[in-house]
């Protein structure tokens, strides 16, 4: 019996909520329009920070050091080099070519271009055992450059080591653009939200002021806390849920529009197939997210405002 009397009243806060966001939907709109941008603003942060980091790591996976190794080093003086770069902490891989390896992998990279081919057979192998070196941080490519320049190393080598400049070049751009955007979002959405819980404040405690006769019955009568509060709460909840789902099917338009008009993989550095996917695979748990940011945005600030205008006794 005390159960079902329980669930009467949840009903009954949760019915008069809904009733007073119909009532109060001019004072609303406002309040959800910034929602709207708010939530919007942090579901394209995350999927733009998915998106960058997807591509730093296809790029990523491009960019080695090849270290030309002398006709004259030996096998012995070789494996021990191997050694000293595996013993490396920025080093990733190592891979070792030699020289009729090195030559296969050559003239496969180069299979279109028949004239090459044919200066290369027509000579003794031109191309030098090569060891290819992943790294494990770009950032830090610094300690290998020194070490493969240490004058014992340099002795062993034909040439200078080659690195993937172009794509470390692009990968800092990259890393650079999706740093600005992470500080850009994360401003944006402190703004944003800091409007919305002061909009929705404010919403409530004219709510609040239109309703202050019937509230004043309610507490006359015994009404509890919870029973005035609740309703409030409950209205401020229907702003983020709505909000939320606004939000998304804003961003999954805006992906079919790009999808259909672009006709493009890709617009600058965000890629918008991979992005597309990404929103596609995870739409259940980007929607979550949504509704959970959208239920408390509304709920705290509805409780900020119960509590300041109701002056309701904490325990």
């Amino acid at each position: 019996m005390r159960g079902k009397r329980k669930l009467i009243t949840l009903w009954r806060v949760i019915h008069t909520g809904l009733v007073n966001f119909i009532r109060n939907l001019s004072l609303a709109i406002a309040a959800m329009a910034i929602m709207v941008v708010t939530l919007t603003i942090v579901l394209f942060s995350i999927i733009v920070n998915y998106t960058f980091s997807h591509t730093i790591s296809q790029i990523t996976n491009k960019i080695d050091v090849s270290v030309y190794l002398k006709n004259r080093v030996t096998q012995s003086q070789t494996d021990k080099l191997i050694s000293e770069i595996k013993a490396q902490p920025n080093v990733q891989t190592v891979q070792y070519l030699s020289k009729a390896q090195a030559l296969a992998e050559y003239e496969s990279q180069n299979s279109s271009n028949q004239q090459l081919l044919q200066a290369v057979n027509e000579t003794s192998n031109p191309i030098p055992a090569t060891i290819i070196i992943k790294p494990r941080n770009l950032n830090n490519l610094s300690s290998i450059k020194n070490f493969l320049s240490e004058p014992s190393i340099s002795a062993l080598q034909t040439d200078p080591p080659s690195y993937s400049g172009q794509e470390k070049e692009a990968i800092d751009r990259i890393t650079h653009a999706t740093n600005v955007l992470q500080e850009i979002g994360v401003v944006a959405v402190i703004i944003f939200a800091v409007v919305s819980v002061l909009i929705i404040f404010n919403t409530i405690q004219m709510a609040i002021f239109n309703r202050r006769d019937e509230i004043q019955i309610m507490r006359l009568l015994g009404a509890g806390t919870w029973y005035i509060r609740g309703p409030f709460i409950v209205e401020s909840i229907v702003y983020g849920l709505l909000s939320a789902i606004i939000s998304i099917l804003i961003i999954n338009a805006s992906f079919q529009a790009s999808s259909g008009t672009l006709q493009a993989s890709s617009l600058g550095l965000l890629d918008i197939g991979y992005a597309n996917s990404f929103f596609d695979n995870r739409f259940l748990l980007l929607l979550t997210i949504q509704l959970s940011l959208g239920i408390v945005i509304g709920a705290v600030s509805s409780l900020i405002a119960t509590r300041r205008y109701l002056k309701f006794k904490t325990k």
